[in-house]
């Protein structure tokens, strides 16, 4: 079909070569009068000037294009691309081209904005990796140091250095241990033993492992009321009890004195459950709520307050439930609190 817009290369050359025979063709007729004599003319002038422009625009304008599609593909042409390079291509108007370059053209900034993002990321990642070796590897040195000049001979201090320089060593074992988790789960390296359990009984649990750190504060750990229907999910227990940890963890770290700590469970529809866990602390800025699940990760209220923990235990929680190909969110108010959830399969027969 004729485009006036957006003629092909068949189309450009057969109107230029109309353009050119009717004017001769009609001089001819002019001078010689004789109208199957002028016809002819028209007919050999508008073939040869159609085949010699369609030949020149596909020798140098297409060839021209040919190459920046190949520039864009940046491969060595296969025999399908060269089937399309021959027939197809040039079937494309100039502006169809346009459009190509120019989304050509976007993804590439994606990319580069994508890359440029990653770079950021990356830096950031090395100085905060850095920073979280650099400070119990400091205070070893400064106590191992002290106890060679000569603290080591004084019983109220040695036993007391070695036991901050204990404390240290578990933490930067905890470290290496959580960068460890993290990176086989980012491997997909880690197998999920997945079963059936109800997950109130996991939260209850875990409820009893964290009760010393809970009663330090006086903060109740509740499930939600009209939650303690017990629901089965279809998950690998022990990666979940691990995503509880780190959350219920943090609920008490962040959470206010005399404060709660929340976990609730809803059937939202006949495949999935979802879990949240809440507290009512201080809550979480808006502008850090992106950027929480990244590895080492702090809001500058978590850094003053200079709670303990690797700064992966969010990352370790995301990358636990996407394995279980499940999703992760967060939900936080300034002086409200925060809740934390996630989805599981529900169980299967």
């Amino acid at each position: 079909m004729f485009s006036t817009k957006n003629p092909s290369p068949q189309q450009l050359s057969a109107i230029t070569a109309v353009i050119i025979a009717i004017p001769i063709s009609v001089g001819i007729y002019y001078f010689e009068p004789i109208w199957w004599s002028s016809v002819i003319c028209f007919v050999i002038i508008f073939a040869g000037s159609y085949g010699l422009i369609l030949f020149m625009v596909q020798r140098f304008v297409y060839r021209k294009i040919k190459l920046i599609y190949k520039l864009i593909y940046q491969t060595k042409a296969s025999k399908r691309e060269e089937f399309y390079y021959k027939n197809i291509l040039p079937q494309k108007s100039i502006d169809d081209v346009r459009q190509d370059v120019e989304t050509w053209a976007e993804q590439r900034k994606a990319e580069i904005e994508l890359l440029k993002q990653n770079e950021v990321y990356r830096k950031e990642f090395l100085q905060n990796l850095s920073h979280e070796l650099k400070t119990p590897i400091f205070a070893i040195q400064g106590y191992v140091d002290t106890l060679i000049n000569g603290a080591l001979e004084n019983p109220e201090v040695n036993r007391k250095f070695l036991g901050s320089t204990s404390r240290n060593i578990d933490r930067l074992v905890n470290l290496v241990d959580d960068l460890d988790e993290i990176s086989k789960l980012e491997r997909g390296e880690q197998q999920l033993y997945k079963e059936n359990f109800i997950i109130q009984d996991l939260v209850k649990d875990v409820y009893d492992s964290l009760l010393i750190n809970a009663d330090e504060k006086q903060i109740k750990l509740i499930i939600k009321k009209g939650c303690e229907v017990p629901l089965t999910v279809f998950a690998d227990k022990e990666k979940i009890r691990q995503v509880f940890i780190n959350l219920i963890e943090n609920a008490i770290k962040y959470g206010k004195q005399n404060g709660t700590v929340e976990a609730s469970a809803y059937k939202i529809d006949g495949e999935r459950i979802l879990i949240e866990i809440s507290d009512d602390g201080n809550g979480i800025a808006e502008e850090h709520l992106g950027r929480i699940f990244e590895r080492f990760y702090r809001t500058e209220f978590a850094r003053s307050r200079k709670v303990g923990g690797s700064g992966l235990g969010l990352a370790i929680c995301k990358h636990i439930v996407e394995a279980h190909q499940q999703a992760m969110h967060v939900r936080s108010a300034i002086d409200v609190g925060t809740t934390f959830g996630f989805t599981l399969e529900t169980k299967r027969d």
